[in-house]
């Protein structure tokens, strides 16, 4: 076989502004010397403001997509991002209990950033049980964290961000990332969790206006970094510095969001991301 890059496959819905989801998974894993590889599990109808409708893929289509790959190449690392469907995330669940030594990154995507619901209690419910325990990183930011840790029993249940990371490893995941972007923090502040506490705490300059894909930029990133065998401490911090730099070089093609600007590398040079440990 001749030598080539790492291949990251990515399981996540369409996005035809190019902004978030598929597109996004996409170019951040070339972006960052892997070759990606593309299952998509939902079409949506949205613009850079936000997603009118979701259209899911039978899951028996979105396992086929996955075999036929996995059958033919070797995969490095798996990113999962919007699932579509209770039916697609057992589907997939089922796919990935097959490849358990394979990394696995879980970019929990519960709404769009207008605030589009994009999962419900059952999808929720499906991922606690089915994915998380199968995933090495999972990405939420503090709204998905908290949703996620929920204690459905106890209505007067407001777990703090260290909580709900202590839930989530529970589960059964062995790092769990929050990204604190929706936090009001002068500075977001991202924290990496372990079985053993923190790992590792990164404070980011604050950017002007509201971006349409962080979350997949950043978990995609994760993934092409982890199929390079960079290890998940140093492959977070990586991560970051990338995500920040598409930020800060991100536009606005339309009325909406800003978009990251993953290929700002091959555009100049940029200042240096302004990371505090």
């Amino acid at each position: 076989m001749s030598e080539s890059f790492p291949l990251v496959m990515t399981f996540s819905a369409t996005d035809p502004s190019g902004g978030a989801g598929m597109q996004a998974d996409l170019l951040t894993i070339a972006s960052m010397g892997c070759h990606p590889l593309s299952v998509v599990t939902a079409v949506t109808v949205q613009d850079t403001s936000g997603v009118e409708d979701v259209f899911p893929i039978d899951p028996e289509c979105v396992v086929d997509q996955a075999r036929a790959m996995l059958e033919d190449v070797p995969v490095a690392a798996f990113k999962i991002g919007m699932l579509g469907s209770i039916e697609n995330i057992a589907a997939i669940a089922e796919v990935m209990a097959d490849y358990p030594d394979i990394p696995l990154v879980l970019d929990p995507v519960l709404a769009s950033g207008r605030g589009d619901e994009l999962a419900d209690e059952d999808m929720l419910d499906a991922m606690r049980e089915l994915l998380i325990p199968q995933t090495t990183i999972i990405t939420p930011n503090s709204i998905e964290a908290r949703r996620l840790a929920l204690n459905d029993d106890d209505e007067n249940d407001d777990p703090s961000l260290e909580e709900c990371a202590k839930r989530l490893l529970r589960m059964g995941c062995e790092y769990v990332l929050i990204t604190g972007t929706h936090e009001q923090t002068a500075k977001v502040v991202n924290t990496l969790y372990g079985e053993n506490g923190v790992i590792r705490s990164d404070s980011w300059d604050r950017l002007p206006g509201i971006y349409h894909g962080s979350g997949c930029t950043l978990a995609s990133a994760i993934a092409a970094l982890l199929a390079q065998d960079v290890d998940v401490p140093d492959a977070v911090k990586e991560a970051q510095e990338y995500t920040w730099q598409t930020l800060n070089a991100g536009f606005r093609p339309g009325m909406g969001q800003h978009i990251p600007d993953r290929l700002f590398w091959a555009r100049g040079e940029e200042d240096e991301p302004a990371l505090k440990n």
